[in-house]
């Protein structure tokens, strides 16, 4: 069995990279973001941060899915944003099975021009500096760690190559 997180901060093509993913595997898809409750959303789309209180249930939720979907289907591809290593330990135990991450990473500049240009996200742009600052980014053999400026194909390609083989693929340099 096979639950994987892409996950990092806003606007670093989570959603993109879970939905071609997903699809690659033949995986059922979570989108995280359609799991925030009401006031949540409502929240970050007037700028303001989420606190651990706020975000405990949504995890929850998220990890209780993407375990379920995994035990009954194999495999589940999720688009979280999982930024704190207490947030990935909470979908852990939720999910009651191990997780393996894909971490979208990139630069303060790149990721903001991308959330300015996108259209149609609750997102409120102002709230990518709480992202970077909350930010813990993971390690470990069950992490990929990407860079957001490599072409979703490569992307992709780098993602199933590393869960077929199993061990640590570092794609990210400094640029």
């Amino acid at each position: 069995m096979r639950a994987v997180i892409v996950m990092g901060v806003s606007g670093c093509g989570k959603s993109l990279l879970a939905q071609r993913l997903a699809a690659a595997l033949h995986a059922s898809l979570i989108e995280a973001d359609d799991l925030h409750s009401a006031a949540n959303r409502r929240k970050m789309a007037a700028g303001i941060a989420l606190t651990d209180e706020d975000r405990w249930p949504w995890l929850d939720a998220v990890g209780q899915r993407l375990g379920d979907l995994t035990r009954r289907d194999g495999v589940a591809v999720a688009a979280c944003s999982a930024l704190r290593q207490t947030y990935r330990d909470r979908l852990e135990q939720a999910a009651e099975l191990p997780i393996r991450y894909i971490h979208l990473g990139g630069s303060r500049e790149v990721i903001a021009a991308r959330m300015v240009a996108r259209s149609g996200h609750f997102m409120n742009p102002a709230l990518l500096e709480s992202q970077i600052a909350t930010l813990e980014p993971p390690s470990g053999e069950n992490v990929l760690a990407c860079d957001v400026v490599d072409a979703p194909a490569q992307l992709l390609m780098a993602a199933t190559d590393w869960l077929s083989c199993g061990r640590p693929v570092i794609l990210r340099t400094e640029r």
